[in-house]
């Protein structure tokens, strides 16, 4: 690429180990994967406030909010979703960089693209939260009404409808939402992510 020529990678004197110890914690991402209304916003949230109890030092990266601002020229396609992944796994990184525990709350409905991220942070740096959820149930929620639609014929590429979702192969941590309350799992994410700090 023509810029590597000009582009100098600056070292500088604190380090990601330095702001680790100056907050008590490992820093990393807990990457949520999921159908559209699974519950993986309101779970974030929910995470968010216990971390933050904890004293811990923490972040959202909210798939829609990205989508209105660093990704607001991206639409749907599978090449689009892919660069989205690559942004916000870049932006994550950082994050991790910094000393935070950031939480991602994003569909990234492609196994492959899930992968790229995982590569991009670091995959010791990366906890994999699979929010299941039955396409029914997200539908029968459709919180912003996108699922009638899609499947009305009114929504292109929405993912579980018109585009494709696969599930984690391996996630490390899976919650049913349509099983289990909110507040359950959270506390379970948190147990699993305060383990993974320590």
């Amino acid at each position: 690429m023509k810029n590597e020529k000009i582009l100098l990678q600056h070292t500088f004197e604190i380090t990601r180990a330095h702001r680790q110890a100056r907050y008590g914690h490992r820093s990393l991402v807990v990457w949520m994967t999921g159908l559209s209304g699974s519950g993986k916003s309101t779970l974030a949230n929910e995470v968010l406030k216990l971390l933050h109890q904890a004293s811990i030092k923490v972040y959202v990266l909210d798939g829609d909010s990205i989508r209105s601002g660093i990704g607001r020229d991206l639409g749907f396609s599978l090449s689009d979703r892919t660069e989205n992944i690559r942004r916000i796994a870049e932006i994550a990184k950082l994050f991790v960089d910094a000393g935070t525990v950031v939480i991602t709350s994003l569909i990234s409905p492609i196994e492959h693209d899930r992968q790229m991220a995982r590569q991009i942070i670091g995959s010791e740096d990366v906890v994999e939260v699979y929010v299941e959820c039955p396409l029914a149930v997200c539908a029968d929620r459709d919180v912003k009404g996108l699922y009638k639609k899609a499947f009305a014929g009114e929504l292109d590429n929405f993912t579980g409808v018109g585009s494709p979702y696969e599930p984690p192969a391996h996630p490390d941590i899976t919650v049913h939402t349509a099983e289990h309350a909110i507040h359950d799992c959270a506390n379970s994410l948190f147990k699993h992510i305060l383990e993974r700090i320590a």
